[in-house]
């Protein structure tokens, strides 16, 4: 039999309890203050986040962001992808793009765009696997020791 899941906008005033999923998807390096002071920063700034639930349990998420580009168009950005490592391959991953494209779609966007770490060789074959193309190169410089 299989587990039926629920997916949903995870509400505003919930948003925190994404904080022990990012805190796995960044090898725990980022120490969960950090992560939560960036997230109350981001809300206000548009961010949101699709929830999947096994009951009451939160076992993955999908932070989108609706931007809009000069070379890309209105696009949503799914960003912080993770799904609970005990639940990993059994389908949240295309449940949650299901939703985001559809989400996309019903808000007129053009695109969707993704970034994804060099070294994330899964992540890399999971967008691929999802219609995402390598289009450029995702740089980061610090400005802060």
């Amino acid at each position: 039999m299989e587990a039926q899941y629920t997916i949903k906008w995870i509400p505003k005033e919930k948003l925190k309890d994404i904080l022990p999923l990012a805190y796995i998807l960044n090898r725990e390096k980022i120490p969960l203050e950090v992560l939560e002071k960036r997230l109350t920063e981001m809300i206000p700034m548009g961010y949101k986040c699709i929830g999947v639930y096994d009951q009451e349990e939160l076992i993955g998420i999908c932070g989108v962001w609706v931007l809009n580009k000069l070379y890309a168009g209105r696009h949503v950005e799914p960003d912080n992808v993770m799904i609970s490592p005990n639940y990993q391959g059994k389908g949240i991953g295309q449940l949650m793009m299901d939703f985001l494209f559809n989400y996309a779609k019903e808000i007129d966007c053009e695109t969707a765009e993704v970034n994804c770490y060099v070294q994330n060789t899964r992540g890399k074959k999971f967008w691929e696997t999802h219609g995402y193309v390598p289009m450029g190169h995702h740089m980061i410089k610090k400005l802060k020791k």
